[in-house]
């Protein structure tokens, strides 16, 4: 395998001491078909075929409107984080830019957070896996977790291009399985799908109405809607570690309106009109009920192949993620700094192992302490929110000190960030108001409160600035060409390519 040159060391005084042994930057191994794809990829998961079932039994076929919300918060965050990223590609993403914006405290809590999220998404997609492989071959359920851990986990660390090619196929699968069933939803609305019992779109209003439980059920609804989408984000981080970052995230965030449109609003539609919102099969996953009523010999089945390549595609990205983003705090010296090494093929394979272990450490604290393990889930339960909340904030920052403007450019600037900013603090609040979500509140904030005390701690220590030139960061930005970019300077700091130097 050929890479591309790294970026060149940081000038004299500015980078890491001679004798410190970091290895080389990430590589640019991702193809932009594989980029496309883990865009596409990463807002389709377990949400989607079976917890969107959730949503619909809270809000009815009302959910319709929560998932309209939801993705519209979704479109507004993703092109303020699309501007940002388009003017400085970073595999550490939305938080090298709070660092940058707003403060070493801001950068550092986020990405922590972040971190933790994604530690906990690999228990949670290697468990779901476990159990529908259990089922299928009485298999016990930790045996198969634990070697869908070990085997992607292992994949990951061989070189960037095995998870992008992974997720490539897993997208592929998704995207299909998605396709059929949005074609066959169609041909059953229209009554064109022989031997189907569901046709029509009655369901709609002839159980209770559109709206049986009322508005605030569309707002719980909204809720679950809005966890489902988490993951459009990580374009952004990938994008990094491919030859042409900006075209990648300017297609990326260009596609994200149709993808969620598409894929998520299409599907729930069809739930929704082909199958009662309170009926009883409703519980075993969306897609599957609405198989079921169709008919569709061996739906059951059909429905664990989708789940378990569903989950995998999750579990791939959760350890790529969570690999990239301690990557990226430790080469701000905001994590330990083994975890900056890379190996000869341009993988943090430190990174990978630490965050697969504690992975690992999740999925049996679920088997022998599942109290612990629920708990430990509940403490990332609005940190979505907060990742949305800090990248509108930072765009905000942003924009307003930038000294040169990005190729892609936020609607409606400062109106739409302002308000979206009061949607995501109004979600919040929702939260602290419906019982069901008030422990992941308060456990999300407590961590939140934490990460950040200590952040201010270590910006007061320490200062705003570290050793490196905030451009190497993370071997990256990176020019179209796959050159090293000039490192970026901090808002309202003049360079000799600013603007304000000539």
């Amino acid at each position: 395998m050929h890479h591309r040159p790294s970026a060149p060391a940081p000038s004299e005084g500015t980078g890491p001491a001679p004798s410190e042994k970091r290895g080389p930057a990430l590589t640019q191994g991702l193809k932009g078909r594989q980029i496309t794809m883990i865009s596409i990829g990463g807002v389709i998961g377990a949400g989607l075929f079976v917890g969107s079932s959730t949503a619909v039994a809270a809000a009815g076929p009302a959910v319709l409107i929560s998932f309209l919300l939801a993705a519209a918060l979704v479109v507004l965050v993703m092109q303020m984080l699309g501007e940002m990223a388009v003017a400085n590609p970073d595999t550490g993403s939305f938080s090298t830019y709070a660092d940058r914006a707003l403060g070493r405290w801001a950068g550092f809590s986020i990405g922590w957070l972040y971190w933790w999220f994604y530690i906990l998404v690999i228990p949670i997609e290697a468990i779901a896996a476990g159990e529908v492989i259990a089922g299928l071959t009485s298999v016990p359920s930790w045996i198969p977790a634990l070697v869908m851990i070990l085997l992607l986990a292992g994949s990951n660390l061989l070189s960037v291009r095995n998870y992008g090619e992974f997720e490539y196929w897993f997208a592929l699968l998704k995207v299909v399985a998605i396709v059929a069933f949005l074609v066959l939803g169609a041909l059953a609305v229209f009554g064109l799908l022989p031997g189907s019992d569901a046709h029509g779109v009655s369901n709609l209003w002839s159980h209770g109405g559109f709206a049986p439980k009322g508005g605030v059920a569309v707002l719980a609804g909204l809720l679950t809607a809005m966890f489902s989408f988490q993951g459009s984000e990580i374009v952004t981080i990938a994008a990094a570690e491919s030859a042409e970052p900006r075209k990648n995230i300017k297609k990326a965030v260009r596609a994200v309106v149709w993808r969620l449109g598409l894929f998520y609003i299409g599907s729930i539609f069809f739930v929704v009109s082909l199958v009662p919102w309170n009926a009883d099969g409703l519980s075993e996953g969306s897609y599957q009920a609405v198989l079921d009523r169709m008919n569709i010999p061996g739906a059951g089945r059909i429905m664990d192949v989708v789940l378990i390549v569903a989950v995998s595609s999750c579990l791939n990205s959760a350890v790529y993620t969570a690999s990239r983003m301690a990557f990226s705090l430790a080469r701000r010296k905001d994590a330990p700094r083994a975890l900056a090494a890379t190996s000869t093929s341009g993988v943090p394979r430190n990174a990978v192992v630490a965050s697969t272990v504690i992975g690992i450490a999740a999925v049996i604290a679920n088997y022998l302490l599942p109290s612990v393990f629920t708990y430990l889930i509940a403490s990332s339960g609005a940190i979505a929110l907060m990742m949305y909340m800090v990248i509108a904030i930072t765009q905000y920052a942003t924009r307003r000190k930038e000294q040169q403007p990005s190729e892609v450019r936020m609607w409606g600037f400062p109106y739409l960030t302002l308000a979206t900013i009061a949607f995501i603090a109004g979600v919040l609040v929702l939260m602290a108001v419906l019982p069901g979500h008030r422990l992941e509140l308060w456990l999300s904030l407590g961590l939140a409160a934490i990460l950040v005390g200590v952040g201010v701690l270590r910006q007061r220590r320490d200062g705003d600035r570290r050793p490196e030139a905030e451009g190497a960061f993370d071997g990256s930005p990176l020019t179209d060409n796959g050159a090293a970019a000039t490192p970026p300077a901090r808002p309202g700091t003049v360079t000799e390519s600013s603007p304000a130097a000539h």
